[in-house]
């Protein structure tokens, strides 16, 4: 199962949620100096919110705001779930 959700473009992230043996979060942004563990709590506590567990969550950031991040995340989990 696997879900994608957003763009490349600026102000934007490209969130790829996927089913894994384990949780794990991976983080490419051009910010990731300044905002990486913001990013991340955003990220991990969406992920707890949803009850989710068991996934690999691939995060390409271009300075989204954490709501952007979020929506991008519960949009990616959606399309996942509908990925049987």
């Amino acid at each position: 199962m696997k879900g994608v959700a957003g763009s490349k473009e600026s102000n934007d992230c490209l969130i790829t949620i996927e089913s894994s043996n384990e949780t794990k979060i991976e983080i490419n942004s051009i910010v990731g100096a300044f905002f990486y563990d913001q990013i991340y709590s955003t990220i991990e506590n969406t992920l707890k919110n949803e009850n989710i567990t068991d996934v690999h969550v691939i995060v390409e950031d271009k300075g989204a705001l954490d709501y952007t991040i979020k929506s991008r995340l519960l949009t990616a989990i959606e399309r996942m779930r509908e990925d049987v």
